[in-house]
């Protein structure tokens, strides 16, 4: 085994336990380019790869940075050249820190009788409704929006929409009655919503 071959496996290992770009990743990248400013301020919390991270700085020049409670995904978002700390959601955040929130979160309804304790399960697992992490965000991720600020977060059916759309409201958030963008697929229909905060001025 040659030098790059070594390389190239250390790198396969250490990405095993990171959520690969798939048709979720791609639609809210689309959904965020066409969207964000140059001058705003981005994170994307579950960066993951850095896929989405990467390839919204890239079109718009926006400085992006990323959160994740996996480290490997922390190093690979690093690799990328996204600045990206270890985190809960947005907890280690000053409020009102970003313009833009974006969020492709574990959204897959999974029983507990068939959940795994690995970086993977919890990067597509839910919980029982889909909701476990998306719940969550939505109680903590007002704080860390600027005046003027939005999210965009990805969800499914499968997630239960409307139920997210509540979820929203419940927290002062007003979401837009229209997705930005969505892709049907066999079993679910995926959709980018944008989020505001409502009446939250400078």
């Amino acid at each position: 085994m040659d030098v790059d071959d070594s390389l190239a496996e250390r790198r396969a290992e250490a990405l095993a336990d990171v959520y690969a770009p798939a048709e979720d990743s791609r639609l809210l990248a689309e959904a965020a380019v066409g969207r964000v400013d140059r001058e705003d301020r981005v994170l994307e919390v579950g960066v993951g790869s850095g896929f989405v991270a990467e390839r919204v700085a890239e079109a718009t020049g926006a400085g992006v940075v990323g959160s994740d409670l996996n480290p490997a995904a922390c190093r690979a978002a690093r690799g990328r050249g996204v600045d990206t700390v270890r985190a809960d959601l947005v907890a280690p955040f000053r409020d009102g820190a970003f313009d833009v929130v974006m969020f492709n979160p574990p959204y897959l309804p999974t029983p507990p009788e068939v959940e795994r304790e690995d970086w993977m399960e919890r990067a597509l697992s839910g919980g029982p409704d889909g909701r476990r992490v998306v719940d969550p965000f939505l109680d903590a991720v007002g704080r860390v929006l600027a005046p003027g600020g939005r999210v965009y977060l990805l969800v499914s059916t499968l997630t239960g929409i409307e139920a997210v759309r509540q979820r929203a409201r419940a927290n002062g958030l007003a979401v837009a009655p229209e997705p930005l963008c969505e892709a049907s697929f066999p079993f679910e229909r995926l959709v980018v919503l944008e989020i505001t905060v409502e009446n939250k001025t400078s």
